[in-house]
């Protein structure tokens, strides 16, 4: 599995509540954190058994030695060395006590993603490719990563996660994106703003007229799987306290893309995903995808 989105820094603080316009709240806990919805994805996939490279980009300074330090240790592999000219972003994650977070974001190295970069990423078939809407929001990042996913050869498998930014992607972006993906992964608000529905089921129904395989995830309802042969499927989740839902979505993609390369069909790799994410909700900051073995403890959602 090989992911094309971002690895930032984050810099998470769990809060009382927002702060007024103009105001402050002070952090009742703070901690810096390797982030992004590229590294999260595959540290959820390396977590259960899957090999996993970054092919995005990373930067020279703290923030780049940071995500350098988090793929070793992960065992994540590089797919670039780093960029000699800008630092990674970073962002400002404000958790409330719900477990509700809010992001500020500094753009760096991670956008800086270009074609030439990108040539020498050549997946083979049977690859997973993860593939997200900040990637394609950054400039010059963001037309690169279309023509590149647009020209990746069959039986390469791409999952298009839109993220909150998706919404708002130009058509010449989004389209050659939704046109090579085989599934498509977004939380229940991304995906009625996707699809102009009025109810996830429907918003599935729409999405399949441009992507074969749906997930609509539900955060503790779980998600819907609609599978590339038209069958809609509801998978429950996990009754857990949420701590904080920060990477979230992240680890259910990982997860996901984990199952599906360990030769799982796509319900039980969504009904794994679906436990993978409600532990990582349990625990704070946004790096806690289970193991292989805190997995296997959840019960029959994890089989």
């Amino acid at each position: 599995m090989l992911s094309v989105g971002n690895a930032v820094v984050d810099l998470v603080m769990a809060v009382p509540h927002l702060p007024e316009r103009g105001g402050d709240v002070t952090a009742e806990a703070a901690s810096v954190e390797v982030g992004g919805s590229g590294y999260l994805a595959l540290l959820a996939a390396v977590r259960l058994g899957a090999e996993a490279v970054y092919a995005g980009a990373h930067g020279t300074g703290p923030f780049g030695e940071l995500v350098r330090a988090a793929c070793a240790r992960e065992g994540i592999g590089l797919a670039h060395p780093p960029d000699a000219d800008a630092d990674t972003g970073w962002d400002v994650a404000l958790v409330e006590p719900d477990a509700e977070r809010s992001f500020a974001t500094a753009v760096g190295a991670e956008a800086r993603l270009d074609a030439a970069m990108l040539a020498r990423v050549v997946p083979a078939p049977g690859d997973l490719v993860h593939v997200t809407g900040y990637g394609l929001a950054r400039r010059p990042s963001g037309a690169a990563l279309a023509s590149w996913v647009a020209a990746l050869p069959a039986g390469v498998v791409v999952l298009f996660d839109p993220g909150p930014l998706g919404a708002g992607l130009p058509a010449e972006l989004l389209e050659p994106v939704l046109a090579r993906a085989d599934w498509w992964s977004g939380n229940e608000t991304e995906a009625l703003a996707a699809s102009a529905a009025r109810t996830a089921e429907e918003a599935a129904g729409a999405l399949a007229r441009r992507v074969p395989g749906i997930l609509v995830r539900r955060g503790a309802r779980g998600c819907l799987l609609r599978t590339p042969d038209g069958v809609l499927r509801e998978l429950p989740g996990l009754a857990v306290r949420a701590v904080d839902t920060t990477g979230a979505g992240d680890t259910h993609v990982g997860a996901f893309l984990a199952g599906l390369a360990a030769g799982l069909a796509p319900e039980p790799a969504a009904a794994r995903a679906n436990a993978a994410a409600a532990l990582a909700v349990t625990r704070p900051g946004p790096a806690g995808a289970p193991t292989e073995d805190e997995l296997s403890r959840t019960g029959p959602l994890s089989r």
